[in-house]
């Protein structure tokens, strides 16, 4: 499996706070299963995104012996303006393994002109890929705007917990029917620690293939990661506007 979404590199963010913790989720990633993971610290107004840190960070990791995945670079990348000019001046900063990728974080505020933003990005040659949209209020209710917006070209993340309850029941339900109705197309760990918020994919994958299907679970955990991390192109279902409520109704 392969995770495309965790902050396992220590010092960068609200992740990992050691270097032994950056060890220790890379070994529990390692033995449940995680062939590949990519180092998404965030850039926000609260952490300074630093990519020649990033890399030296994961020099360091890959020079301890153990048990780890195969380290990649990247960012979780907050839909700031300064943060959306940078990009646009710098597209290469801040991207999946230097591909086309760009997780995207949406702010925790009203989501008007968030389309016209993920166009321009969209036209400069990025792939942004949403990440955790069942962890959003508005996003989570699967609207006409979020359908829209992966017709235009956005690929959607859920979090691997999301579908095992951890973010309560209305972020599990609407992560359960964004799978179900194939919006989704990945699942990461977005992974902070190794007790509340480990790096494991393995018990998410479970729950996917036993729910819907073992080819659904190896697309959103194998295949179409592994496209992200080598910058090749997914294909991608087009949306049914169907709208669906059962998210607020218990």
């Amino acid at each position: 499996m392969i995770d495309i979404h965790s902050h396992f590199l220590w010092g960068m963010d609200d992740g990992a706070d050691t270097i032994e913790e950056s060890l220790a989720m890379l070994k529990m990633a390692a033995e449940s299963g995680t062939t590949d993971i990519v180092a998404t610290p965030h850039a926000n107004s609260h952490y300074r995104f630093q990519p020649e840190l990033i890399r030296a960070r994961i020099a360091e990791l890959n020079s301890v012996p153990g048990p780890k995945p195969r380290l990649h670079t990247g960012c979780d990348f907050h839909l700031s303006y300064e943060n959306i000019q940078d990009a646009l001046a710098n597209p290469a900063r801040y991207l999946i393994n230097d591909g086309p990728y760009l997780l995207v974080e949406f702010p925790n505020s009203p989501l008007a002109g968030m389309g016209r933003v993920l166009t321009t990005l969209i036209d400069r040659g990025f792939i942004p890929i949403m990440t955790h949209p069942e962890r959003n209020t508005e996003l989570r209710r699967i609207g006409p705007e979020f359908l829209e917006w992966i017709e235009r070209g956005c690929l959607v993340q859920v979090t691997a917990q999301s579908l095992l309850g951890r973010f309560g029941k209305s972020a599990g339900e609407s992560s359960w029917e964004m799978v179900r109705r194939r919006l989704a197309h990945f699942i990461a760990s977005d992974a902070h620690d190794t007790e509340d918020r480990p790096p494991r994919l393995d018990l998410a994958f479970q729950a996917v293939a036993a729910r819907i299907g073992s080819s659904e679970a190896r697309m959103l955990a194998i295949d179409n990661p592994q496209a992200v991390i080598m910058g090749h192109s997914i294909s991608v279902e087009i949306p049914k506007r169907k709208p669906w409520y059962r998210w607020g109704r218990h």
